[in-house]
């Protein structure tokens, strides 16, 4: 069966070259970073110039790269870390409607849980959510806000550097989940987005899963959420996964100077999804058209679920998505869409098509012959 694999958000394939690069530490080198023997020593050596690498590639101090298993735990160490931290300074902590949910769900835990004060931010029908909302929602006792670079789920980009910007300029840490903005948009270093903390993910950008990292701005300490050796100075405990942090450093040296989500290359074709939605009666794009990530594109189908529509691309050979992969068979609407304030009928039918690198302008074009058939059945179905 022909395969469109139109589902880059939720994951890439791993380049050749990483995998080249990560071969040798799943074979000869595989000593623990944290032995003082001759073998661990050596793991130790390529480890350190693992994270020197990456910070040259960030703008940053290596001592401010913490490796981790992914954007997951990345959101996780620098929400719980930095909230348990100054809780004793303020109680208060500050997010968006459309976050995913490693923060959503963070922040929620912390105000069930553990006593503290969580103020959500609406955003507007586009998914952006304003600076003037949250220079109004700041107070003495707030302490973190944490707001998304780019939406996994419609494409829509955040002023993500202005919303750092007010911030700093309150006195308040700054966290933002950059996950899905890393290789797509312009990159010049990591303190454009004007965060202390920003969540990086590997297998977003061509590199394995399992691994990623938090840009600590120093001097700043999270408190560590894993307990056990004294690795990644003290921040992260358990043994280094050295073959994929190689392959992460590498995908990060290779695609993210130069996004390897190329905008020339991807725009124009997803320009023509959008078209084709616009034309069809019933279907209507979501998201911001101007403010959006080149590779994705959202839509909602009246009449019909994301069930029944992805199941019917899937016949043809489209692999699509209904939002972020992490909330898959879920049978709630998609809490993005929800925020954008459309009905749960409508809400319920999210499709995301997601491009990358392989994507080419024969496939758009076999998604324009069968895409309205497709939904003419789901339809029926309903």
């Amino acid at each position: 069966m022909r395969t469109v694999y139109f589902d880059y958000n939720a994951t890439t394939p791993l380049d050749p070259q990483v995998r080249e690069a990560m071969l040798p530490y799943l074979g000869e080198i595989w000593g623990n970073p944290s032995s003082v023997h001759h073998v661990g020593r050596q793991a130790r050596a390529i480890l350190d110039d693992a994270r020197e690498r990456a910070a040259r590639v960030l703008g940053s101090q290596p001592s401010e790269i913490v490796f981790t298993s992914g954007g997951t735990e990345s959101a996780n160490l620098g929400i719980f870390g930095v909230a348990r931290l100054l809780k004793s300074k303020g109680k208060h902590i500050i997010t968006t409607a459309v976050e995913h949910h490693a923060v959503l769900h963070c922040c929620e835990y912390l105000a069930k849980k553990e006593g503290f004060e969580l103020t959500v931010l609406p955003v507007d029908r586009q998914g952006i959510v304003s600076v003037e909302s949250l220079e109004n929602a700041l107070r003495p006792e707030t302490i973190l806000v944490s707001i998304m670079a780019a939406n996994n789920e419609i494409g829509t980009v955040q002023p993500v550097a202005e919303l750092g910007a007010v911030c700093r300029k309150r006195g308040v840490l700054f966290h933002t989940d950059a996950v899905q903005w890393f290789g797509k948009e312009p990159f010049q270093n990591i303190h454009q987005f004007n965060a202390d903390l920003v969540s990086i993910c590997s297998h977003k950008i061509y590199g394995p899963k399992g691994a990623g990292a938090l840009f600590v701005k120093s001097p700043l300490l999270p408190d560590p959420m894993l307990f056990g050796g004294g690795h990644e100075n003290e921040r992260r405990a358990g043994t280094e996964n050295l073959a994929a942090i190689i392959g992460f450093v590498e995908a990060l040296e290779r695609f993210v100077r130069q996004p390897v989500f190329a905008r020339e290359k991807l725009e124009p074709l997803a320009n023509r999804l959008v078209s084709l939605i616009d034309r069809r009666e019933g279907v209507q794009f979501v998201g911001s058209r101007d403010q959006r990530l080149a590779n994705t594109i959202s839509l909602l189908v009246r009449g019909s679920d994301s069930i029944i529509l992805l199941a019917g691309l899937d016949l043809e050979g489209i692999c699509a998505s209904s939002g972020s992969a992490c909330s898959a068979g879920s049978l709630t609407p998609s809490h993005v869409i929800s925020a954008l304030g459309v009905e749960k009928p409508l809400a319920n039918s999210l499709v995301r098509f997601s491009l990358g690198r392989e994507s080419t302008l024969e496939q758009v074009e076999y998604v324009e012959q069968v895409l309205p058939e497709v939904i003419r059945r789901a339809q029926l179905i309903q």
